[in-house]
């Protein structure tokens, strides 16, 4: 696959599905981008606690060789500047919608932020989703993270609930956010 979406004053991200191959970049990239995105609200040794596990090559290897997961990576001349990770086979209780696919990671470099990436990479995952046979796409997102509860509310999604998220020892709550995939609901 291969897409472009434009930064008026950059080249076009390309998007491509990951491979193993990936897994030291998308590593380096998932850890910066929660690191980022987390770690000023967050106790640094619950921060390390959860990305020495949750990132680290060997775990990113597993994952971009899992079936069930589909890694899709927003290049820019060869780096890594947005990702998402769609895995199917995993619900919720919250979610009541039919063939649930999880949106379980949904991150963009903040030189892209506002450049529009986020809703071309949004349009590629929904796709994705649907290919997979899903029907209702579903994710978690901290309660805390306004800017993401506000992008994906406009993406059409809507909150159906909470569960626990564990950040090294630091018990979380994350919204369950769910939104339809057949076209006209």
């Amino acid at each position: 696959m291969s897409l472009e979406s434009s930064n008026s004053s950059s080249p076009p991200l390309q998007f491509r599905f990951g491979t193993v191959a990936d897994a030291a970049a998308v590593s380096a990239f998932a850890r910066r981008l929660f690191d980022e995105a987390f770690g000023p609200d967050n106790s640094p040794t619950d921060m390390a606690m959860y990305t020495d596990v949750a990132f680290s090559p060997a775990a990113q290897s597993r994952e971009l060789a899992d079936p069930s997961r589909t890694y899709l990576l927003g290049e820019h001349d060869g780096t890594i500047a947005a990702y998402a990770l769609v895995r199917t086979g995993s619900t919720d209780p919250a979610v009541s919608g039919p063939s649930p696919i999880e949106l379980e990671r949904f991150y963009v470099d903040a030189l892209w932020r506002g450049s529009g990436v986020a809703h071309v990479m949004m349009d590629q995952v929904m796709e994705i989703a649907r290919a997979r046979g899903g029907e209702t796409l579903w994710l978690g997102v901290w309660g805390e993270n306004r800017r993401g509860i506000r992008f994906y509310t406009k993406r059409g999604f809507r909150d159906v609930g909470s569960h626990p998220f564990l950040l090294g020892t630091d018990l979380q709550t994350d919204r369950v956010m769910m939104r339809s995939l057949v076209d006209g609901e």
